[in-house]
């Protein structure tokens, strides 16, 4: 829109609430990665832009149908699918995917009736990236520290009951292949009441092998290296000596099996291999030694990556990559669509990576309609084509004046318990108020 004057903007959602991975994804303990919503917001409100809430592409209108209104159609609905481990067992109660548990305690409505059972004294989280640290944090933050935040009531009050005292965060590498950044290990380490209990023997080797790396990857193997091998102060020591819950990451294991009860309905354990690496740094491939280990534990979350979902039949996919195979942006055999977001080029990155990646595929549009690529001379009937046929399809949209009647009614709710919001948690009660 900055670029041209004369681009006009629709953003269709399928919920009836903006923001998708910021409302629903960021933690509730990280307030400062939302202010992102302000940006967004400015956007939304732009006089060439327009949102429109609670259409579902690929159900109520089609991506062709799409394409006849507009010149052209960008896709960034992100990756809601769950890598599966394709493990006996993962099908047992107790077993849940971090997408799945996020979502929960971020009010997110298809996840609403998760209710995990935290009536357990040891949790297993299988993947070592930074949603796999954001999951173990918000089972151990105390809970004084998290009804400050927007989580949602049901979530706050199961996590107020929660026997949860210790945390294993698994990976199938070395402590020098770690997902997460330093940022949220250092919350980790500081976080109230909890001690960290590193494996000493997973190090070795470790301290000679940083002196090359690159800065980031640096800092943060000698944060762990701190954590797990030096003698802390006696203030530290103190510290963890008072803490009732402890944290630790498991390196060189992969799950192999998920270990149920003696009326086997439900989790009691978990069966890992035992791994050795090949190779070094970034590269290092996690080989098996067949060796076992079994872990007792009532709850397994599994962080191990996101794919997304083909949404239209119409619309290349790659299911092997689970991505819209594209060039910069450009869904290829398909003039007029674009994508962008976790959709062009799988799940990495953080959300400055999304907004850079997404940079790149307007530039792509703005290219095409310079060049002529993308043939803008005729018009296009946009949103008041759509609206019709939505309408005859009964779909009323809910347009950004209407979020912001949802943004009131739940900052209002969330003033009592001194939050910043208390979320509406159903698409029927968002509906509700949008339609005041």
């Amino acid at each position: 829109m900055t670029a041209r004057q004369d681009v006009q903007v629709d953003i269709y959602e399928r919920l009836p609430v903006p923001f998708g991975l910021v409302r629903f994804g960021v933690a509730p303990d990280h307030p400062e990665v939302k202010n992102v919503i302000n940006t967004f917001t400015q956007t939304a409100k732009h006089s060439r832009c327009s949102f429109y809430g609670n259409v579902n592409v690929g159900k109520d209108v089609s991506v062709a149908e799409l394409q006849q209104a507009y010149h052209a159609v960008v896709l960034s609905y992100g990756a809601e699918g769950n890598r599966r481990m394709g493990v006996p067992g993962e099908d047992l109660a107790g077993v849940h995917s971090a997408k799945d548990f996020v979502g929960w305690y971020n009010g997110m409505p298809t996840c609403r009736e998760l209710s995990p059972d935290l009536n357990c004294e040891t949790a297993v989280i299988l993947g070592q990236g930074n949603v796999a640290l954001d999951v173990a944090r918000i089972l151990l933050s105390p809970i004084d520290i998290l009804k400050k935040t927007d989580i949602t009531q049901p979530a706050l009050e199961a996590l107020g009951e929660s026997r949860v005292r210790r945390v294993l965060i698994v990976g199938r590498r070395g402590p020098m292949q770690v997902a997460c950044t330093i940022k949220e290990l250092r919350e980790m380490v500081n976080l109230p009441n909890t001690r960290p209990e590193m494996v000493a023997a997973d190090f070795e080797g470790v301290s000679e092998a940083v002196k090359g790396l690159p800065r980031p990857r640096k800092r943060l193997t000698e944060l762990l290296l701190k954590v797990a091998l030096e003698v802390p102060g006696d203030d530290e020591q103190q510290r963890r000596n008072k803490a009732s819950h402890s944290w630790s990451f498991r390196f060189f294991r992969s799950p192999i099996e998920i270990l149920a009860n003696p009326e086997n309905n439900r989790t009691a354990g978990i069966r890992l291999a035992v791994n050795r690496l090949e190779g070094s740094g970034e590269g290092a491939r996690a080989v098996l030694t067949g060796e076992v280990e079994d872990l007792p534990c009532g709850l397994v979350i599994s962080s191990i990556g996101y794919k997304s979902l083909p949404i239209d039949p119409t619309v290349p996919f790659d299911s092997c990559k689970a991505i819209v195979p594209n060039s910069m942006g450009r869904v290829h055999q398909a003039a007029g669509l674009y994508c962008s977001g976790w959709l062009k080029t799988g799940p990495t990155g953080v959300i400055a990576t999304t907004m850079n990646n997404s940079f790149d595929t307007a530039r792509s549009v703005i290219e095409d309609i310079d060049s002529g690529t993308l043939d803008v001379s005729t018009a296009k009937a946009g949103s008041q084509g759509l609206s019709k046929l939505l309408e005859k399809r009964g779909v009323k949209p809910v347009v950004f004046s209407d979020w912001e009647k949802i943004d009131s009614v739940e900052k209002s709710r969330g003033e009592v318990p001194g939050k910043p919001r208390e979320k509406l948690l159903t698409v029927e009660e968002m509906l509700q108020v949008a339609r005041k």
